[in-house]
């Protein structure tokens, strides 16, 4: 509650305030990031009293690098976390978070890592901004990270995915998965050095919802993180949702 006054406090009637090297606040930031926070918490509302199994938020700005008390990283509020608390007020008692952005997650780990109500399993390259998001670091046996290396090849990168996050959360059971979506591990993602294609994000979208089906009845809600290229974002976008609304 200090972080969100503070954040309040902060916003500008004109011109900018810069929080961080990267994240900026302009007259209309805060209420962005209100309605992006908004948006999935809808969506996971949405499916916790059966309106859809699914749903996907195409938000601005993202929110995974946000911790509890300080921006960062071009976010202001964790979305996906504060939706996962939502959703365990609705009664879905475990909450898992897939983070496929190139970028580790950080403020999902920060709010997540001493509650083994939560899981977060995250891919991510590594070295690369913000610098977490190393094998070790597992919280209370709930974080999964598993990085991948620059320029890693497609198939590497789809073994790690498969390999080192399905079966722990498939492990932990969730009543609920939330996805952050990033999608600059796209080729073409200036950001970041990865080899994905479009066809690579269906594909985990895929590998999620197998889990989802078994364990959660398909629950799924989707939320938009990175992803720096318009035309790599768009293709990877338009592969992730028509994966997600497969029977």
């Amino acid at each position: 509650a200090d972080y969100v006054s503070r954040i309040f406090g902060a916003s500008p009637t004109s011109g900018s305030v810069q929080l961080d090297a990267d994240t900026i606040l302009s007259p209309g930031s805060v209420r962005a990031a209100r309605l992006a926070a908004g948006a999935v918490i809808d969506a996971v509302r949405a499916v916790a009293d059966g309106r859809t199994g699914r749903a996907f938020a195409a938000v601005r700005p993202p929110g995974h690098h946000a911790e509890p008390d300080r921006a960062m990283g071009f976010c202001l509020f964790s979305s996906v976390a504060v939706a996962a608390r939502v959703g365990q007020s609705l009664g879905m008692a475990r909450v898992a978070v897939i983070d496929f952005d190139v970028h580790h997650g950080n403020g999902t780990q920060a709010a997540f890592e001493q509650d083994d109500s939560l899981f977060l399993g995250s891919i991510h390259q590594m070295p690369l901004y913000p610098g977490t998001g190393a094998a070790t670091e597992t919280g209370v046996g709930n974080i999964v990270n598993v990085p991948v290396a620059p320029h890693a090849a497609r198939e590497a990168w789809r073994a790690t995915f498969a390999g080192g996050l399905m079966p722990a959360l498939d492990d932990f059971a969730p009543d609920l998965i939330l996805i952050s979506a990033g999608f600059d591990a796209h080729r073409r993602d200036p950001l970041a050095h990865q080899s994905l294609e479009a066809e690579d994000f269906a594909w985990a979208t895929r590998a999620v919802l197998e889990v989802a089906r078994r364990q959660c009845g398909g629950k799924v809600v989707s939320s938009l993180e990175g992803g720096y290229d318009l035309e790599g974002l768009g293709r990877s976008t338009v592969a992730h949702l028509h994966a997600l609304g497969e029977d």
